[in-house]
């Protein structure tokens, strides 16, 4: 058992334990150890407005993603296996192009010359636009998409699980579709949710390209950040900061998301 142990233990704390350890570092020392780096962290303006920018986003995009999933992972519950297996792979077609290619795709699709707006002037005047790119919603809708199958798969999973003679006796009873799937699918199915939720939040408050492609100066993320005090100001300790910050962030709320998993797993149960 060692044998197999020891190699994992070896590169979690080289890769992992040992490059984290020398971010917190410096992230403390300026030249010596001091907390100036977080103390500006929690007095800037500018700080303050991108840790809201950045929550806001990242909650704002699992939510749009949630609500765009269940409805699809409901579907994909419904179908006969082989179609489901079809629909599946065209679900995960997203992960074959690079999130760059992506984000570019979203700039020709949600400019005031692309598909949407095109389409909307075509429908309702010319006059008609829709300001969908270097923006929040461009950011959301860059983000969602790209966290989509993540929240799918998640339900998915939840929802294959549930035993069918639950439904069956439910519906010998004599209750409707309604009924079965605000009191048995959808209980059952929250802690899928809870997962999906846990995934794109993690996901989502590390993310770059896409705001950096789809957003506006209003709509910069920590990551944004981190790289800006990297390549422009080279102030390394303040990115060490920002990082660490986003490192304890997402863990905090990893910890609060599984805790209300839990809870919710322990009522129904």
């Amino acid at each position: 058992m060692i044998i197999f142990v020891l190699p994992i233990a070896a590169f979690f704390v080289v890769f992992f334990l040992l490059p984290l350890g020398m971010v917190v570092l410096a992230s403390l020392f300026d030249p010596v150890v001091t907390g100036s780096n977080y103390q500006e962290l929690f007095t800037s303006l500018l700080y303050v407005r991108v840790l809201r920018s950045t929550l806001e986003i990242s909650g704002l995009s699992t939510i749009v993603t949630l609500l765009i999933a269940y409805p699809v992972a409901y579907h994909l519950y419904k179908q006969p296996p082989r179609r489901r297996t079809m629909l599946m792979t065209l679900v995960l077609l997203p992960f074959w192009t690079s999130i760059l290619v992506k984000s570019f795709a979203f700039t020709v699709l949600l400019g005031q010359d692309g598909v949407i707006n095109t389409i909307a002037r075509a429908l309702f005047g010319p006059e008609t636009g829709l300001k969908l790119l270097f923006n929040r919603p461009g950011v959301i809708i860059g983000m969602a998409h790209y966290l989509l199958p993540f929240m799918i798969f998640a339900i998915l999973t939840s929802l294959m699980a549930q035993n069918p003679d639950l439904r069956r006796a439910a519906e010998v009873m004599g209750a409707g579709r309604l009924k079965i799937f605000r009191s048995i699918t959808l209980p059952l199915s929250l802690p899928g949710v809870g997962a999906g939720c846990l995934i794109c939040i993690v996901l989502s408050l590390g993310m770059f390209v896409t705001p950096a492609l789809l957003g506006g100066p209003k709509d910069m993320m920590l990551a944004n950040l981190v790289e800006m005090h990297i390549r422009q100001t080279l102030d390394w300790g303040l990115a060490a900061a920002l990082t660490v910050m986003l490192i304890v962030m997402t863990a905090a709320l990893s910890a609060l998301i599984s805790r209300i998993r839990g809870g919710g797993l322990g009522t129904h149960g």
